[in-house]
């Protein structure tokens, strides 16, 4: 059973790589739905991070799409590309307290060290053996900066997925907070940000649930409390892949916004409802998700 907190921060946080499709907004709706059935807040994250991918204009075409699908959110929006300082300022702290290392491996050495183990993460990459975390070897420079796993189990109960638990040293190792091109790393910009934005809750695609143990581990060493999560299921296309803007899907039908509402709403479990336009659907939506997914109140 969960318990309700004294309040609710929740955010939706797209990456601008393109337009939303179907399945960033299934996650998008659920994010809002479950901030607006607990009374909370609902902020944008424009994560932009990983600046190779980022496609420009897509954050403005973003924000316009949430726009007219009638999202509202509570805040002006945050873009990952203006956070870098604060990204350094952990970084630079976790280095003094001796939790970061260099790391001179490539993805093709990181493989080949544990050629018969088939890959454990969810995300296709091998574990990494901790080849660096003693030195690197003469003659090896630093690629990337990865950060010193504590041993121990992370556990934590997923809203939707139910308890999960995830040797993070085992399964993944010690993993990269800057990469091998300079770029910051998805998981250390997150949990930065989510900090700094009190983000009390996150609801989420579930192909990020096997990031989720890493992000509470990164909370720990920074003394931020860990956000409660929900992880939605993924929308997949014909050939059963994840539905997302890598392979190909298409743009939302903004010419139709509301049956595009109403396709990610049935996505999430629930059955169609007759309604006249935007404001009443995301009313009564409202209502059925809170019927089903508001957290109890404290006693």
């Amino acid at each position: 059973m969960f318990t309700s907190p004294s309040r609710y921060i929740g955010r939706f946080a797209p990456s601008p790589s393109g337009p939303l499709h179907q399945g960033s907004l299934v996650a998008a709706m659920a994010s809002w739905l479950d901030a607006r059935a607990h009374r909370g807040h609902w902020l944008v994250r424009i994560e932009d991070v990983d600046q190779p991918r980022t496609v420009a204009g897509a954050d403005q075409l973003i924000l316009a799409q949430l726009a007219q699908l009638g999202f509202r959110h509570d805040a002006p929006p945050w873009w990952q590309s203006q956070r870098f300082d604060a990204y350094q300022q952990v970084f630079d702290e976790l280095a003094r307290r001796g939790l970061i290392y260099g790391c001179g491996c490539t993805r093709r050495e990181i493989a080949d060290s544990r050629p018969a183990q088939p890959s454990l993460r969810t995300d296709g990459e091998h574990p990494y053996p901790g080849t660096c975390r003693n030195g690197l070897a003469p003659g090896r420079t630093p690629r990337a900066w990865r950060v010193r796993v504590p041993p121990g189990i992370i556990c934590f109960e997923d809203r939707w997925m139910g308890r999960q638990c995830q040797d993070v040293g085992a399964e993944v190792g010690d993993f990269v907070l800057r990469r091998a091109d300079g770029q910051w790393a998805y998981q250390l910009a997150v949990v930065v940000d989510d900090g700094a934005q009190g983000i009390t809750h996150i609801v989420r695609g579930a192909d990020l649930l096997g990031s989720t143990a890493r992000q509470h581990l990164l909370c720990d060493l920074l003394g931020l409390p860990r956000p409660v999560v929900m992880h939605v299921p993924l929308i997949t296309a014909a050939d059963g892949r994840k539905l997302s803007k890598q392979n190909g899907a298409p743009a939302i039908d903004m010419q139709n916004p509301l049956a595009s509402l109403m396709s990610a709403w049935q996505a999430l479990g629930f059955a169609p409802f007759d309604c006249p336009g935007i404001g009443a659907f995301w009313e009564y939506a409202t209502t059925l998700w809170a019927g089903r997914w508001k957290i109890a109140p404290e006693n």
